[in-house]
């Protein structure tokens, strides 16, 4: 089963090029089949641009989070905290492969979806 997660454009490029290996979230999808990730590069670029496996997905504490991930993070410690202020726990998904596809997708036309998702949204087989 698959899941459309919206990432920053400049974090999605840093998947694809295996500089970041853990995606963060402050929630995570509670489904446990997932196992793959697509990924919609959001504005400005607003389009599906890959996907990835899924490896592993860790939680708990967040700065013992960061002190196992930070080193294959592709973001800051700055941002982190950033992102992570006032929160105690966190999540990181743990990137496994990577698939980057040749021609960007559209969300409507080769999805069927009207709206990039805040979080994530679990695609169907309707979707793909």
């Amino acid at each position: 089963m698959k899941v459309l997660l919206s990432i920053k454009p400049e974090y999605a490029d840093k998947i694809f090029e295996g500089e970041k290996r853990y995606e963060y979230r402050k929630s995570i999808f509670k489904n446990l089949s997932i196992t793959t990730i697509v990924v919609y590069a959001s504005s400005p670029v607003q389009k599906v641009i890959g996907e990835f496996e899924i490896n592993s997905i860790l939680k708990g504490d967040k700065e013992e989070l960061w002190q196992r991930t930070k080193h294959q993070s592709g973001i800051t410690k700055g941002f982190f905290d950033e992102y992570f202020a006032g929160k105690e726990q966190a999540n990181a998904i743990e990137i496994k492969s990577v698939k980057r596809y040749e021609i960007p997708k559209c969300l409507k036309g080769d999805f069927n979806i009207n709206f990039a998702p805040q979080s994530f949204l679990y695609l169907s087989d309707l979707h793909i």
